[in-house]
């Protein structure tokens, strides 16, 4: 017997359960799945335990440098994975439970268990239940993509997944991938006592960053003690004993690497090839991610995708957006888009990168005239203070209009100042306005409006 409904939706990441609470209040019946943890990949093996871990290795890292602030300890510091990996869980636990809580008590919301497929373009099944709706949203999430290397099936390796099971330090940890999640693993783990190598198929680091950005990035990473190899290319796994022998050509020899564990880091895949897309008739790219138009609808009527499985973002903060837009659309007749939205995201290595708009690069691509200003971080105050001076600001803007193109803060807290940055380019104002702030000192982003009193044309 067919289930109806007015609305489903399929994952319960972080889109999910925020669009069936909405579609709910609205007086909606909504039909909700998960087939495995609740919260998706930012709740269990993502941001939050990710972030929970990093919490921890900077904890170590503080310990050790206590001494240049005038802090002595007695005996060494050392760190008992165990305790780091309960903490972690502790806090993955009070989120995911508190998600599945909240959808299993939610009024008009009927949750199910299990793996959901599409049969037809308005019926979904999970088990031995069929439910129809004429709204159904898709926020499958996505997975580690694990690449075809020779050899590689024959090693016990690792993904941002497996990771958040490993409770001890490992050895040698080789990391294969210089983007984002490959680097918040390498220091992490350096950090815990590691030796890490990191190997990077290109020739840099963060290859999306400017060249200065991923220069100072390598810098930070291997002042740690981190070894990182680019342009590399040609790789072989094999087990050798108790070990992991990575074999490759680095920068046009032979390399061979011998670690005790293997992080493999090189991007994600859609969780799309098991939904049943093509009985429902919906379309999805060469990458398996569905095709959505501006406002996230597919190419079937009534059906839309947000979140990681929809190619428009990659980040916990894009998939909320995508809820937001297709609440917008459906429910408050207000009509927002993805294009309305700036490209911005963090790299949560310490310190951290917070990113908004244009690069460098892309700005010199566009031939539009540009002022461009730099500031060390040793020239900001809160920076020199605490003892952390790595890194730099950097922010781009159109020298006609006067609006912010763009900005690269590297440095303490940039994570954080970098909103402040953000804010001013939603509201499409001009630079002056941040300019002319007056802001706390001493901060990070006090010394945004200085920076932005060094604009010098972009040559």
């Amino acid at each position: 017997m067919t289930k109806k409904y007015d609305a489903i939706v399929i994952g319960t990441g972080q889109a999910g359960p925020s669009l069936a609470g909405s579609l709910a209040g609205a007086g909606k019946n909504v039909a909700i799945i998960e087939r495995k943890r609740f919260g998706g990949t930012c709740v269990n093996n993502g941001c939050i335990p990710t972030k929970a871990l990093v919490a921890s290795a900077r904890a170590a890292h503080v310990a050790r440098t206590a001494e240049d602030f005038g802090v002595l300890l007695d005996g060494d510091v050392r760190v008992d994975m165990k305790k780091v990996k309960a903490r972690k869980d502790a806090i993955v636990r009070n989120s995911t439970t508190g998600v599945e809580k909240w959808l299993k008590g939610m009024d008009r919301c009927t949750v199910y268990e299990g793996h959901g497929k599409f049969v037809g373009p308005r019926t979904v099944q999970v088990g031995d239940d069929v439910l129809e709706a004429e709204q159904i949203f898709i926020n499958v999430g996505g997975r580690a993509t694990r690449p075809s290397i020779p050899g590689l099936d024959s090693v016990d390796y690792l993904t941002n997944a497996e990771m958040m099971e490993v409770d001890e330090v490992p050895q040698h940890l080789i990391v294969l991938g210089g983007s984002y999640i490959g680097l918040e693993f390498a220091q992490m783990f350096r950090r815990f006592g590691s030796k890490v190598t990191v190997i990077q198929r290109g020739d840099r680091v963060l290859s999306r960053e400017d060249e200065d950005v991923s220069n100072a990035v390598q810098q930070i990473l291997e002042g740690e003690g981190i070894e990182v190899l680019t342009s590399t290319s040609d790789y072989v796994v094999e087990k050798r004993d108790d070990q992991i022998a990575f074999k490759m050509t680095c920068a046009g020899a032979s390399r061979e690497i011998l670690g005790s564990h293997l992080f493999i880091g090189v991007g994600r895949t859609p969780n799309t090839s098991d939904l049943g897309l093509s009985a429902a008739g919906i379309e999805i790219d060469a990458k398996g991610f569905v095709k959505v138009d501006d406002q996230l609808r597919t190419s079937v009527e009534g059906v839309w995708a947000l979140g990681d499985c929809n190619g428009q973002g990659a980040f916990t903060h894009t998939s909320y957006n995508d809820y937001e837009i297709v609440a917008a659309n459906l429910l408050h007749n207000d009509p927002r888009r993805v294009s309305d939205r700036i490209t911005t995201y963090g790299v949560f290595i310490d310190p951290p990168l917070g990113r908004a708009g244009m690069t460098e690069r892309e700005v010199r691509k566009s031939g539009r005239p540009a002022l461009m200003a730099t500031r060390p971080m040793k020239r900001v105050g809160r920076a020199v203070e605490k003892g952390e001076t790595q890194g730099f600001m950097k922010i781009l803007v159109d020298a006609e209009s006067k609006k912010i193109l763009g900005a690269s803060l590297l440095g303490i807290e940039g994570d954080e100042a970098i909103h402040s940055i953000l804010d001013v380019m939603y509201a499409k104002a001009p630079y002056t306005v941040i300019q002319r702030a007056m802001h706390i000192h001493p901060t990070v982003s006090e010394l945004i409006p200085t920076l932005l009193g060094d604009l010098k044309p972009l040559k």
